[in-house]
């Protein structure tokens, strides 16, 4: 194993080279000369938001993608990462190898660059990988767009589908069993998920408010409406499911519960935002040039919190509204 500095000029000064203010990684700090910023930061660790046996390509591009959807969420689009790695105790070079071969494949896609960043290794045996990134953005002309602007009236949107990561997990835990398929496309969307960088993009001076869905539908829909101060309902009938979700939701006995119960799994990385109802054909525009699927899934009314209800207007129990990492 070579030593930290090799390891930074081998594997990591490389993907720097596309952002002349890193210097090649070769100074104490980086030089960004970028208007109208914004910034995310987002950590992930081993056992919470990926498994010991994942690919290591395969963590650094979850790591990437859920700081993406974030800036995404804003109305930004983002430029460049800091990176902060602790590598367990004894870690072998090809893993980290493999890792910075995930970050530059997503770094081309993506069309970003690695500004700067530190690594390092645990001394304790048995410590968790542990990935920290900081993205950075820039905004158009609308500005981003914040959780506060929702008012009563509006629609109520998300992007993509929800529930696959939480059910994507629970095959990989094999907490649940899932046709071969289905397995493949669930997992897909838990290990590997897809920001939506075009449409976040699309939705400046649209979008009244917005937020990603990491935490789950209700839960994320609940920030809205906390920092908006106004209600949001939601019509589970209306949440866009995908083909995997839907079959396991008709396979239910109470299939209100079941959409209940993928509203509340984190990790889809979908964007849910509202909107004033003049805005449709604009949202609807957006979508389309994005190709991104969008879903009309409620209405921000006067109140506060969250309601999902059911085809008769009646309120479904929520047992879980979404991931806290400190709940007990």
């Amino acid at each position: 194993m070579t030593g930290e500095f090799d390891i930074i000029a081998k594997y990591f000064a490389p993907l720097s080279v596309d952002c002349k203010g890193a210097f090649n990684l070769g100074d104490d700090a980086a030089s960004l000369s970028v208007p109208d910023v914004v910034v995310t930061k987002d950590l992930l660790v081993e056992g919470v938001h990926f498994r010991a046996k994942d690919a290591r390509s395969a963590v650094a591009k979850k790591a990437l993608r859920v700081n993406l959807s974030d800036i995404a969420a804003k109305g930004a689009r983002s430029i460049g990462y800091f990176l902060g790695c602790v590598w367990p105790s004894g870690v072998k070079e090809e893993a980290i190898a493999d890792f910075a071969a995930g970050l530059g494949e997503d770094q081309e896609l993506f069309k970003i660059a690695l500004m700067g960043g530190d690594t390092t290794a645990h001394v304790a045996k048995g410590a968790p990988f542990t990935v920290s990134i900081t993205m950075i953005g820039t905004t158009g002309s609308a500005g981003m767009i914040r959780r506060t602007g929702a008012a009563p009236g509006d629609d109520v949107y998300v992007s993509g589908t929800i529930g696959d990561a939480g059910l994507g997990l629970a095959a990989l835990n094999a907490e649940m069993k899932f046709p071969a398929a289905h397995k493949a496309y669930l997992t897909g969307r838990y290990q590997l998920p897809s920001p939506r960088v075009f449409l976040g993009g699309a939705l400046g001076g649209h979008a009244s408010s917005s937020i990603d869905v990491s935490d789950g539908l209700i839960a994320d829909a609940g920030h809205i409406a906390d920092q908006s101060n106004v209600a949001l309902d939601i019509f589970a009938e209306k949440i866009p499911l995908s083909e995997a979700a839907l079959a396991f939701v008709k396979k239910q006995d109470d299939q209100n519960a079941a959409i209940a119960q993928l509203a509340g799994y984190g990790d889809d990385y979908e964007i849910l935002f509202t909107a004033p109802a003049s805005r449709r054909r604009s949202i609807e525009m957006a979508a389309q040039v994005t190709k991104t699927p969008v879903a009309r899934i409620g209405t921000a009314v006067k109140g506060k919190g969250v309601r999902l209800l059911d085809a008769e207007d009646a309120e479904i129990a929520v047992d879980r509204a979404g991931y806290d990492h400190f709940a007990a």
